[in-house]
């Protein structure tokens, strides 16, 4: 039903800084409509990630037209839901979660999010080898993405040796057999030797969890560096891959694009993702001035 009033919130651990509730708030005021975005901060509120179906009931209850989901929330609020979209059950992993006649249907915009980034800001990058860090909710999405847009091959590598066995089963069952391996990080060295890209989509990088996924002088000018992270803009992997001459894509496009996915399903309504591309350039603008200047007082 689409209508000019909307509520919706974003549960993850750390999102202080989530630049999320403005991206909303601004295309909605763009559109006329009432539209009000909360944060709600599993480490403010002190719970830990398996407490998302409490706050998914409770914001049901209070009205909520929907929610979008994050780290670390985004495989456990699956048992949570009334029904799942065939991208999101085909996942394994939520990020939003709409609201209609009081059931609760999880949703994957973060596929598509990337794949439109990747599209628009790599357009001729090879995809024969691809490299992924991260296993998680964003990794699982951003594997399905890689593989949509025709990767021959995709290492998953993950610290937790069985979320990388799991996402690579699963990559080979939706796209073919041999198409995903899993890996552990302790020989990043061994895994980027003849890639054609590498693919961040861990929380490393991210405001709260600084540093670089391996090692910097691994980078050469022959791989293209893809990020997750969106805050900030430029993390420290983007800086050194940029330094040795890669191509690269930041979060940023990743993050809009899902968003306006995301914003059309609350809505009803057709976002203008070029003037959000803009909003996200200028917002993270700000709040890299606002750090800069909170570190210098």
């Amino acid at each position: 039903m689409v209508k000019d009033s909307y509520l919706v919130g974003l549960i993850g651990a750390g999102i202080g800084p989530s630049l999320s509730p403005a991206l909303h708030e601004r295309e909605a005021d763009r559109q006329g409509l009432r539209y009000v975005y909360r944060r709600i901060d599993i480490d403010t509120l002190g719970v830990p990630p398996e407490a998302v179906g409490d706050l998914v009931r409770a914001a049901r209850d209070l009205g909520f037209d929907g929610l979008n989901i994050t780290h670390p929330c985004k495989q456990h609020v699956i048992g949570h839901l009334d029904a799942l979209a065939p991208q999101a059950e085909a996942l394994g992993a939520v990020n939003t979660v709409l609201f209609e006649d009081g059931r609760a249907t999880g949703h994957n915009t973060d596929v598509t999010g990337f794949a439109a980034s990747f599209a628009r800001g790599l357009p001729d990058a090879p995809l024969e080898r691809v490299v992924q860090w991260g296993a998680g909710g964003a990794g699982a999405a951003v594997a399905h993405a890689v593989l949509t847009l025709g990767a021959g091959h995709i290492t998953v590598v993950d610290a937790v040796p069985d979320r990388a066995a799991t996402l690579a089963a699963g990559l080979n069952r939706h796209f073919g057999a041999g198409r995903a391996t899993a890996a552990t990080p302790d020989r990043p060295a061994a895994l980027l030797d003849g890639a054609d890209g590498v693919v961040q989509a861990t929380p490393v990088g991210m405001a709260a969890h600084p540093g670089l996924p391996f090692a910097a002088g691994l980078l050469h000018p022959g791989l293209w560096v893809a990020e997750v992270v969106y805050r900030p803009l430029e993390t420290e992997l983007l800086r050194a891959a940029r330094a040795v001459g890669c191509a690269t894509l930041d979060g940023g496009g990743m993050a809009v694009f899902q968003a306006a996915d995301a914003f059309r399903l609350f809505t009803g309504r057709e976002p203008d993702s070029v003037r959000m591309l803009a909003d996200i350039a200028e917002l993270a603008e700000a709040a890299g001035a606002a750090g800069a200047a909170g570190a210098r007082s």
